[in-house]
């Protein structure tokens, strides 16, 4: 039997060798199956990273090498956004306050409330930061960032995609504050911006224009 065997395999070894010589080498002359690649499927992690590697090239000049970055929130589909803290009050503008100005708004509910990511995002910070307290920063793919700050607790870490909607925090009173609320600041390129250029803070809807950002720290709405 193991002599069937051995003249078996010299035979296959023998057609296989023909086959090579007489240039006609196939699957169907081969006596053995050739393993085919399959081909290449896009999947959602594939497409997570694509979406990661975008944003992070986006920080390092969301003015993609010009003078401006013109943002037009016509174009955001109604799930594409949200108001980051829903029946909230606002309690501090942007703006001046002292000699340190204001460099977002504050606006209030109740302590531990749900903060939601105002567009899709990439998480580049969530931690406790001097008189921030617990802050979370999102990069987003239109050339904005936006920031969270004060949370009692942070529910994303950095690195994390998140979608519009969706919750990051809760409200608190972390860091340099004296109740419980969100301190929600809008930049781009590291210059923070009246959040108010976004959303109107009495519907608390999205504005529906176009906004040009400069590097020099200029916002013009059209």
């Amino acid at each position: 039997m193991r002599l069937k065997g051995i003249l078996l395999f010299c035979v296959c070894v023998y057609i296989a060798l023909e086959a090579c010589s007489q240039g006609n080498f196939s699957t169907s002359t081969y006596p053995f199956p050739i393993p085919v690649e399959a081909p290449p499927t896009v999947t959602m992690q594939k497409l997570a990273e694509e979406q990661t590697d975008s944003l992070k090239r986006m920080k390092m000049d969301p003015f993609h090498g010009g003078k401006k970055l013109v943002v037009d929130l016509s174009e955001i589909s109604d799930s594409a956004w949200c108001y980051p803290l829903p029946g909230a009050k606002v309690i501090s503008p942007y703006g001046g306050r002292g000699r340190r100005g204001h460099s977002g708004v504050d606006i209030k509910t109740k302590a531990n409330d749900k903060i939601y990511a105002v567009f899709d995002g990439l998480v580049t910070m969530s931690q406790p930061f001097a008189g921030y307290g617990n802050c979370i920063v999102l990069r987003h793919a239109n050339g904005m960032e936006t920031l969270y700050s004060h949370n009692s607790k942070n529910l994303v870490r950095v690195g994390e995609l998140v979608k519009a909607g969706q919750v990051i925090a809760l409200t608190g009173r972390t860091g340099r504050a004296t109740t419980e609320h969100l301190h929600f600041e809008l930049r781009v390129g590291g210059k923070h911006y009246n959040p108010q250029l976004i959303f109107d803070h009495q519907t608390k809807q999205l504005k529906r224009h176009v906004i040009t950002f400069t590097k020099g720290g200029g916002a013009k709405v059209e």
